[in-house]
């Protein structure tokens, strides 16, 4: 059991630290350990807060008491002193937030308060003191520290100085000492009665709230004037380890004759015992192993006709990576997929992802449960027609507009909440199908059945609705096997997605959705010409003012001493007015809100050391407490607007990805999405070719081959940037234009021309020399392709000699 007193704040000047006053041993004893950055010379003669806090522990948790503050008033320099109180939060302990009473016009207040909280062992305890001046419109919130309760020895104390504000020399001391003593306790639970009637009515109804639970709220009718009471009871689920306070209010529904009764509550615990919805790990799904078991025979078969395959052992795992370029990329993509089939290097591929538009091509390839096997000749003559149609007609008709609204009342119906995206889905159904698409993403498993084709994985990125993507983004792929985080290690079935869940169990089955609203949400970017997720720089000078930023309090340690906790941070929140500048700025046009499978899922102690650790790249990865676990609903956009390439399934360590095939259609530079995924997977730590093209070569080649020169553990990486170099001059590889075919070779694939992202129509003649130009780039550099292949077997051989050799078992 965490118990927490606030005992008081006062004031306290630069001379208790240096005279042999009272709190002299504590603040010397324990400062120049924890915080050798505040040692006493450093302070001048000003005024500073100090925070005293204690905490204390027994087996159940522990109890924690604030001792002090001082000098409240140089937070908020205010003509009149300070009301100040403090808030404080465990979450993984209760979902609400508990208080100190306010103390009123007192710089150095005193509370002497006393707060529980019940401990978990195995999730991290972050808990959150927040500092407030009370106010009669807004109270203003001024820090809020973090601290990891794993810091608590058992059976020691600790003293924590905070240094609130460098400039003003601000200051917090938390003091920390836990008990070992073994008290058993009998758990109880709490029932809060809000409000009871002298007598009961005919007909009587009972709101039972239980926070943190999965139903919250719930409503029982008593309506038996006799018994007045019911048999079947109602449910809740909760998680048993935090504390549970129950609320019942009684609600007076009609004035009627009314007996004298008393209200009985018979209250039951009962385990929940059942077998999780949500799978745990880092590993690769059952069914995707099973899958990658076929495929390499398929792909053996494969890489033996191209005459450089001797066992089995030695199938490199290769991977199609598309960018993301709208109708453009749909296009190119399918001219890309002919050309590699018509090279029969097709089966030997056997992960094939994308984003944004060349979605759009890989859901229609997977209605056919053998495409890769059938001639994508026909499926290029059935997408030239929805090219060149006008989706202005096709998609606003009257007829149209009505089945949107009827579409999107039954998706209501089904639970599922509505957005912009939803409709864009439907739209973007209009334009390139002929009429309903009925498909589902799980649907796509019959393609995968017998390994006769590529595995398809798309990827959209998970975001914070005030938040900037630097401030928080994790990958969330999609399979037609399950859907889930790499970054966390949790999956659950594909069309389990968009149900409701509470602590990794399916609590409430929604209807998978139709594939189209899935390509609406994958597919945001066009048309959106202004987005919150803008360059770095830019989001740093939004930080900046919004005035919302964080400082790490504890710099210098033993990195032994800090393999299970995270260090002491505080986040000085933004004003009012720029919590209105940022509500502005980081507003989505379009995002997709779908209930988070996460819910009441907390991080486990050790979270930071655990695979977890390869995906960590965000500022709140080191905030447990505001992490996805926390949130009821996640949201959702394309995974375009902060990484222009769909790398990151790729690069699970579980999928051993050997060779890459690059095929890039964004605008812009051709070179920014490896430079981009360079840098990323380098922080990270990631094996990654670095050794890449500079974007300042006058001329950008058709083709590239980087990783070659690297170690055997960097994937092999074929880039072919979307541009028009040899194809002006030659029709086909070795074959030279005539004069009068010059103006076929002539293409403008800049941001401005006929072919930028947001034009959604092309002319025939638009569409056949894109498709030409695609074609001619992959038949020309085939020999590349090859030869990375034929690299790849090498290092799998070499690899599999240097293993017998250690091994000759």
């Amino acid at each position: 059991m965490l118990t927490v007193r606030i005992i008081r704040m006062r004031n306290l000047h630069r001379e208790d630290y240096s005279m042999g006053k009272n709190e002299e041993p504590i603040i010397r004893d324990f400062l120049p350990v924890v915080a050798p950055a505040l040692a006493s010379e450093q302070f001048d003669d000003k005024m500073f807060p100090i925070l005293d806090i204690f905490i204390q522990a027994s087996s159940a948790g522990l109890s924690l008491l604030i001792i002090k503050m001082a000098n409240y008033l140089v937070f908020f320099p205010t003509v009149s002193e300070s009301d100040c109180y403090v808030t404080l939060w465990l979450p993984t302990s209760s979902p609400e937030k508990v208080r100190t009473k306010t103390i009123a016009n007192c710089k150095d207040p005193v509370w002497n308060e006393a707060f529980y909280f019940r401990i978990q062992s195995q999730v991290k305890n972050v808990l959150e003191l927040t500092i407030f001046d009370e106010d009669i419109i807004r109270d203003d919130e001024s820090r809020v520290i973090f601290f990891d309760i794993a810091k608590v020895p058992l059976g020691g104390s600790i003293c924590v100085t905070f240094e609130l504000n460098p400039e003003c020399r601000e200051a917090a001391c938390l003091e920390v000492q836990v008990d070992q003593r073994r008290k058993k306790k009998k758990r109880r639970s709490k029932i809060k009665l809000m409000y009871v009637l002298g007598s009961f009515s005919l007909e009587q109804e009972v709101r039972y709230t239980l926070k943190g639970s999965y139903e919250e709220t719930q409503l029982i009718s008593l309506n038996c004037a006799s018994n007045l009471h019911f048999t079947d009871g109602t449910l809740f689920h909760y998680c048993k380890h935090m504390q549970a306070e129950l609320e019942v209010l009684l609600l007076k529904k009609r004035s009627l004759p009314s007996f004298d009764k008393d209200l009985n509550l018979h209250l039951k615990a009962k385990d929940w015992t059942s077998d999780l919805d949500l799978r745990l790990g880092f590993d690769l799904c059952a069914e995707e192993q099973a899958f990658l078991q076929k495929r390499k025979k398929v792909a053996a078969a494969a890489l033996k006709r191209c005459s450089f395959l001797w066992h089995v052992a030695q199938v490199p795992v290769v991977a199609i990576m598309t960018t993301g370029g709208g109708i453009r990329a749909l296009t190119a993509l399918y001219a890309h997929l002919l050309s590699i089939q018509k090279l029969d290097i097709l089966d030997c591929i056997s992960y094939f992802t994308g984003l944004s538009g060349t979605t759009w091509t890989m859901s229609h390839l997977y209605n056919d449960p053998n495409w890769s096997h059938n001639d994508l000749e026909e499926q290029l003559v059935h997408i030239q027609k929805h090219v060149k149609k006008n989706k202005f007609l096709a998609s606003f008709a009257l007829e149209r507009l009505k089945y949107y609204a009827k579409e999107l009342w039954q998706r209501t119906q089904e639970g599922h909440r509505i957005s912009f995206t939803d409709l864009w889905g439907l739209i973007i159904e209009a334009m390139l199908h002929d009429g309903e698409n009925p498909n589902k993403l799980s649907d796509q498993q019959q393609a995968l059945t017998n390994g006769q084709n590529p595995l398809p994985v798309y990827l959209c990125l998970s975001v914070k609705e005030k938040l900037s993507n630097r401030g928080f983004r994790e990958w969330l792929e999609f399979t037609p096997y399950e859907v889930g985080f790499q970054k966390y290690g949790a999956y659950i079935r594909t069309e389990h997605f968009g149900s409701e869940f509470f602590m990794g169990h399916l609590m409430k089955k929604i209807p998978e959705s139709r594939i189209c609203y899935l390509e609406g949400n994958l597919i945001t970017k066009v048309f959106i010409i202004m987005h919150p997720d803008m360059p770095q720089h830019f989001s740093s000078v939004v930080s900046i003012l919004s005035g919302h930023y964080i400082m790490l309090l504890e710099y210098e340690c033993d990195e032994g001493t800090w393999k299970n906790q995270l260090r002491t941070r505080v986040q000085y929140p933004p004003h009012s007015l720029a919590n209105v500048f940022q509500n502005v700025i980081m507003w989505r046009p379009a995002v997709s809100v779908v209930p988070n499978f996460l819910k009441g899922c907390p991080m486990h102690n050790d979270y930071i050391r655990s695979g977890f650790s390869k995906w960590k790249d965000c500022d709140l990865d080191t905030f447990p407490n505001q992490l996805t676990g926390i949130e009821d609903y996640l949201y959702l956009v394309d995974n375009a607007f902060a990484f222009a390439s769909s790398y990151p399934p790729l690069m699970r360590p579980e999928r051993k990805v050997d060779v890459i095939i690059h095929l890039n259609y964004s605008s812009g530079s051709q070179m920014m999405p490896l430079v981009e995924a360079s840098e990323y997977f380098s922080e990270q730590g990631i094996p990654f070719p670095k050794i890449i093209p500079s974007e300042e070569e006058k001329e950008v080649k058709e083709c590239y081959l980087v990783g070659d020169q690297e170690s055997p553990e960097t994937p092999l990486v074929v880039v072919f940037p979307q541009v028009c170099d040899t194809f002006r001059e030659y029709k086909a590889p070795g074959v030279k234009r005539s004069p009068d075919e010059m103006e076929d070779g002539d293409l403008d694939l800049g941001g401005f021309g006929p072919y930028n992202i947001n034009d959604l129509r092309y002319t025939e003649k638009q569409f056949d020399k894109l498709v030409k130009l695609s074609q001619y780039n992959i038949d020309n550099n085939k020999d590349m392709i090859l030869k990375a292949l034929r690299i790849a077997t090498d290092r799998r051989r070499q690899h599999k000699k240097s293993k017998e050799f250690r091994d000759p078992r």
